[in-house]
């Protein structure tokens, strides 16, 4: 089965939140390790981010209401965070929380045979959450990367693993377990 490592939202602005900023280096440092991983192992990867058009056409609903825009194309906000080594992989530009939504990212990973994704990155109980959502109704498989992944809220992260775990079969994994998950088989 041909795997894929989405690494989301590894973005400036996303730690501008003090309980992110502190798993910053960690989560930066494992997302790295688990591309150069995936890259050998024959799996795809992928680096989804998040950028809205100042015009607001792109605007959440919740920003629309706060007229409150943010993680605008070109600016600081949006740049991936220093040390994320994801020269060469191909991006996917989203608007919204998972990265499915109108994206073409479901014909991407199709063409090219994947089946299953390790997601890795932030937040947890928002971008990660709704992906993988979005990924188990498109009939891929998940995985979420433990030590790559982290929340603004530990609380809300801990019950939508649960759920995603319990009820879409989405298990979470560390070691080497989450290194076998990333090798692409024929």
């Amino acid at each position: 089965m041909k795997q894929a490592l989405l690494i989301i939202d590894m973005q400036n602005a996303y730690f501008e939140d003090e309980a992110l900023e502190r798993h910053r280096l960690t989560l930066t440092r494992e997302c790295n390790r688990l591309a150069r991983h995936a890259v050998e192992a024959g799996s795809e990867v992928l680096v989804i981010v998040t950028e809205h058009h100042r015009d607001r056409s792109t605007w959440t609903l919740s920003m629309l209401e706060d007229d409150q825009g943010f993680l605008f194309a070109g600016s600081r906000q949006a740049e991936l965070v220093d040390g994320l080594e994801a020269e060469g992989f191909e991006r996917v530009v989203k608007t919204r929380d998972s990265a499915f939504f109108g994206t073409d990212l479901a014909g991407r990973l199709r063409s090219r045979g994947v089946e299953g994704l390790v997601l890795a990155g932030v937040s947890t109980h928002n971008c990660i959450a709704h992906t993988s959502a979005d990924a188990f109704a498109h009939n891929f498989r998940v995985a979420f990367a433990e030590d790559a992944i982290a929340s603004t809220n530990e609380d809300y992260a801990s019950a939508m693993l649960t759920i995603l775990s319990d009820e879409y079969r989405q298990p979470v994994l560390s070691g080497e377990p989450l290194l076998r998950a990333l090798k692409s088989s024929a």
